[in-house]
Order: C-alpha cells, then sequence, then structure tokens
C-alpha cells in the first residue's frame, strides 16, 4: 500500500475509470491506484493489453476489470460507464486520459491529423463528460480527472493542432468546475514530455526529428500516475484544481517543451 492511500486509509476505495488505459500514463494510473486500494475500470481500443493489465492488477491483489472503448463514439463512452455502474453501484472517477498526438507543421496540410486530434483529444473528453456527469450528479459526488499538457500552456513548432486540443481540456475543465458548484470535483494533470508510445507513430519527418531531441528528458509515466492519486486522493472538501508536472532537467536549449 503506497503511503497515498495510508495517509487517506479513513476513506472509502473509490470506483475509479480510466480511458486509454492500454498503456503510458492511463496503464501506470491505473497501476498505481490499485495499489492504493481503489478499483479500477480500463478501457481502450486495445483489449489484449488491457487484460493483461488487468490480470498483471489482480495477481497483485488489486481489484481491476475492462471494457473495449473507443471515446470517439458516445454511445461506446455511455455504454463503458454504464457498465462500470452495473459492476460496482456507483462511478466516483473518470480520468479521461485518452488522447493522440500526430504532429506536424501546419503548412503540412495533414488535415486527417488533425481531425484525429480533435476527436479524441477534445472529442473524446466531452464524452467521458457527458457519459459520467449524470451518474455523479445523481449520487451527489465525483471527481473528473483531464489528463492535459504543457501544452496547454504554451504552444510550439509542429504542435499547433495538438496544443489547441489541450487548451480546449483546459478550458473545458475549468468551465465544469465553475458549473459542478463543488459537487463534482475536477482536476487537469498537465505532464511535460512523458515516456509513452504518443510519439512512437508520427510519420512527419520534421516533427519526428524534434522529438527525438524532445525525449531525451523523459518523466516516466509513475510520476504522472503520482499526480492523479494525489488529486484523487484528497479529502471531498479539496479540490486540486490544476496539477503541472515537468521534468526536472531543462531539455535541450531551443526544444521547447509543449508535448506529453
Amino acid at each position: 500500500m503506497t503511503q497515498d492511500a495510508q495517509r487517506y486509509a479513513d476513506q472509502d476505495a473509490k470506483t475509479v475509470l480510466i480511458t486509454g488505459a492500454s498503456s503510458g500514463i492511463g496503464a501506470a494510473t491505473a497501476r498505481r491506484l490499485a495499489a492504493d486500494g481503489h478499483t479500477v475500470f480500463l478501457g481502450a481500443r486495445r483489449t489484449s493489453r488491457l487484460a493483461e493489465l488487468v490480470e498483471e492488477i489482480t495477481r497483485g491483489g488489486g481489484s481491476a476489470a475492462f471494457r473495449r472503448l473507443d471515446v470517439t463514439d458516445a454511445a461506446d463512452t455511455v455504454a463503458f460507464v454504464e457498465a462500470a455502474r452495473a459492476a460496482y453501484g456507483r462511478v466516483d472517477v473518470l480520468v479521461n486520459n485518452a488522447g493522440v498526438m500526430p504532429l506536424s507543421r501546419l503548412d503540412a496540410l495533414r488535415t486527417d491529423d488533425w481531425d484525429r486530434m480533435i476527436d479524441v483529444n477534445v472529442r473524446g473528453v466531452l464524452h467521458g463528460i457527458a457519459a459520467a456527469l449524470p451518474v455523479m450528479r445523481e449520487q451527489g459526488s465525483g471527481h473528473i480527472v483531464n489528463i492535459a499538457s504543457v501544452g496547454a500552456y504554451e504552444v510550439s513548432p509542429t504542435a499547433a493542432v495538438y496544443c489547441a486540443t489541450k487548451f480546449a481540456v483546459r478550458a473545458i475543465s475549468e468551465g465544469l468546475r465553475q458549473e459542478s458548484g463543488g459537487s463534482v470535483r475536477v482536476t487537469v494533470v498537465s505532464p511535460g514530455v512523458t515516456e509513452s508510445e504518443l510519439a512512437d507513430h508520427l510519420t512527419d519527418p520534421l516533427a519526428r526529428e524534434a522529438m527525438r531531441t524532445y525525449r531525451a528528458v523523459a518523466l516516466p509515466a509513475a510520476a504522472v500516475a503520482a499526480a492523479v492519486a494525489h488529486a484523487v486522493g484528497q479529502p471531498p472538501q479539496v479540490d486540486v484544481n490544476e496539477i503541472v508536472v515537468r521534468p526536472a532537467v531543462t531539455p535541450a536549449a531551443g526544444v521547447r517543451q509543449a508535448d506529453v
């Protein structure tokens, strides 16, 4: 059991839903929150990886299950949330983590990549909120954690559209916080460059070359998971609104750190 789990041992374990949980920050968050004593319900398209992760968590004494999820499909996201409520009776936390990052310069005109980022990074978050918020309001409490990026605060070459989607996540989160009146807690976690698979699928040569320098200094995904765990583990009257997590070492000169 982690220190956070011991610190808040007087609180009931939560049911936590995590999107994009098959790798990277999502998988690390599942491991961490399960170790803290929470039940995790995992969603992603790669079900073989989810099955392996659930087996790993349950073998270690944690509580976990999964369901295939495509966050770009609103109906599928509702079904994901309803499956968790049917299994566990509650939906205490939703971690909107699913994201894509096919970086390129705007003049490369990769419009399909732009659409994909908007669909996953923005609509996916909205679909999660639309599915979970009515359940949380009905039960009288809940917590939505949205994974953004330092790209929600600054823009760098090749990342204009990606940063725009993360600016949107931050704006949506702040609007939700203001509208919730404290009944639903809202947290934005914004990582700097982090070890993940997001950069592995870059096809634009300029973005791929820039990423080699970027990723010379990267956070472990577990560091971001710890930030999520900190927010989730606070007492009900405490709402941690924004957490920015960056590597302590500055990236190489001339390279701005605006990806996750």
